[in-house]
Formats: C-alpha cells, structure tokens, sequence
C-alpha cells in the first residue's frame, strides 16, 4: 500500500486529512507525523509545513516531498533536505483566486489610503472629503510574476488599474508593462504608484523590500507584502513611512511569525496588518492537488509544479 505522511495542522486535524484523501484515493494510507517518524521507511510521499530535514532524510524510500503551502522556503532552508527527491508547490486552484482577492483589496486600501479611516474611527474623528482617485489614476507594480503573480496582475488590469510586473526574466502577460532582471528593477519602480511583492523566498530576494527599493519608488507610493517576511526591512520601512517616501503598506507576512506583540508595525498609523491570511487553500483542495502529484508520479508521469530552482520569480 503506499503511504503518505501528514505534517500540518497537527495531530488535533489528521482525522480530516484521512477523510479528505479516503474520499479522493482510498488505497492511499495516510499517517501523521509521528507515526510516520516512527517507521520512516514505510512512507512514499510526505505532505508537510517545515518537516525536517533529517526526518526526510530517514525516509529511504520516499518518491516525493509535497509542499503544503504555496512556497517551499520552509523545506529548502533546511541544510538537511534531501534534494535528490522531488519536491512539489501547492496547487493553486484556491490560491491564486484567493491571492488576487487579498491583493485587489489591499490595493484598493492603498488607493483610498483606508488607514486614516481606520485611525479616525479608532479617534471617532469624522474627517473631512479630501476627494477619490480613480483605480485608473493608479499604477501597481508586481514584483514576482509566477502563477500567483500573473493571477493578482489579470485581476487588478481587470479593475481597472495600470500593471507593471518585474520578474527575474522576462514575461508577457496580456494588459502588463513587464520587466525584467536588475537592469529592469530601477525602470519598473520609478513609474509606481503602489508596490507589491509576492516574491518566494530566496538569497536574492531577502531584504528587497528595504531602503533601496523604497528610494527609487515616486514619493507617497504604498508597499504592499504578500510574499515572505524575509523580503521586508522593518526599520526601512518604518523610517521610509515617518518621511513620507512611503504612504502606506499594508503587511501580510513577517519574520518571524506570529508578530511579536511589542513590534512597533502593531501601532503605525500608516500600516495595515494582516495575520499571513492572503491566500490559504483548504484541506480539501489540497489533498486533491496531492492526490494528483502521488498519482502522477505512482505513473511515471511529470507531476504538476515541481520546483525547479532556488531563484526563479
């Protein structure tokens, strides 16, 4: 019987993931995680947040490591992964639609400038009409255009507002003035209204979000981060927010989670923060895109979204 091996959520949910596959592959045995470290060389396929190295590595006869978020920084960043096995993102049927939602609504946030609401109700201040833009009169600049990112960039040109997108090479995406590359970076954000990162976590893009990046963005321009912790300098940011360089920003990710309760982003009255809720795929979904990466790979078959390189965006 193949065997599959669940870290996430914990043992108080491995009930439901047993549910979920029994009903999508029923001749697949499902363990937890302790069970499974207890006998490594029984499992096939692991589906796991932050397994850990040395656990995998003890699995001597695992045919695939299946992400159970949309990145894979959390397996990667561990020396011990072991690399020779196939690793596999989530899918995202439920992912990219939620991500374009987050983004659309946060932008709509930085186009409204919606923390001076959120601070006025906070002061039961009723603030006087300073007048609307237009989501017309704005231009947000993606950076990171794979499935996510190409998804946010269709909703937003669906909005109506201007797109620019920045990857590592060069894209065409239908309605989206694309960049490319460090030559490109420079170009892509002097033209911003808004800025958004959904980049994966890599060398490269650790600390992008920081005081280079905000100097070259128009004044009053507002950052938004969906991507990973790692990309944000926090005191860059704070300092770019007090002079004004940055309007706003609106916080999803952080590093490291939850966000310590002393963290001076809680009280900033230009920042919106969110608790890592842009996009989370249910269990359900999940397991479907498991089932089809196990089922795939049981073939012989290319499975869907394998990674491929620490540096591709």
């Amino acid at each position: 019987m193949t065997c599959l091996a669940i870290r996430s959520g914990g043992a108080s949910v491995l009930a439901d993931w047993q549910a979920a596959f029994a009903r999508l592959m029923p001749e697949l045995e499902v363990l937890g995680w302790a069970d499974a470290c207890a006998m490594p060389e029984r499992v096939d396929f692991v589906l796991a947040w932050e397994p850990e190295g040395a656990v995998l590595r003890r699995m001597t006869g695992l045919k695939a490591i299946i992400s159970s978020g949309a990145g894979v920084d959390h397996i990667t960043r561990d020396p011990e992964w072991p690399r020779q096995v196939p690793l596999y993102r989530m899918g995202d049927a439920e992912l990219g639609p939620q991500m374009a939602d987050y983004v659309l609504w946060a932008s709509l946030c930085c186009l409204r400038r919606a923390w001076t609401w959120r601070n006025a109700q906070a002061n039961r201040e009723w603030l006087p009409f300073s007048g609307n833009r237009l989501a017309g009169d704005m231009t947000i600049g993606i950076m990171g255009l794979g499935n996510l990112g190409r998804g946010v960039a269709t909703r937003l040109v669906g909005a109506g507002f201007g797109v620019a997108g920045w990857a590592r090479s060069l894209h065409d995406v239908p309605g989206v003035a694309c960049h490319a590359g460090e030559e490109g970076f420079l170009p892509f954000l002097a033209g911003l209204d808004s800025l958004v990162c959904l980049l994966p976590a890599t060398p490269e893009t650790r600390g992008i979000l920081g005081a280079r990046t905000f100097a070259a963005l128009p004044r009053g321009a507002c950052v938004i981060n969906a991507g990973r912790g790692s990309h944000l300098v926090e005191a860059d940011l704070i300092a770019a927010l007090d002079a004004g360089q940055i309007e706003g920003a609106v916080l999803d990710v952080f590093a490291p989670e939850p966000l310590a309760p002393e963290n001076p982003l809680w009280a900033h009255p230009k920042v919106i923060i969110t608790p890592h809720a842009a996009a989370e795929a249910s269990r359900p979904a999940k397991a479907a895109h498991a089932v089809q990466v196990i089922r795939a790979v049981l073939r012989g078959e290319e499975a869907p979204l394998r990674y491929r390189s620490e540096r591709g965006y």
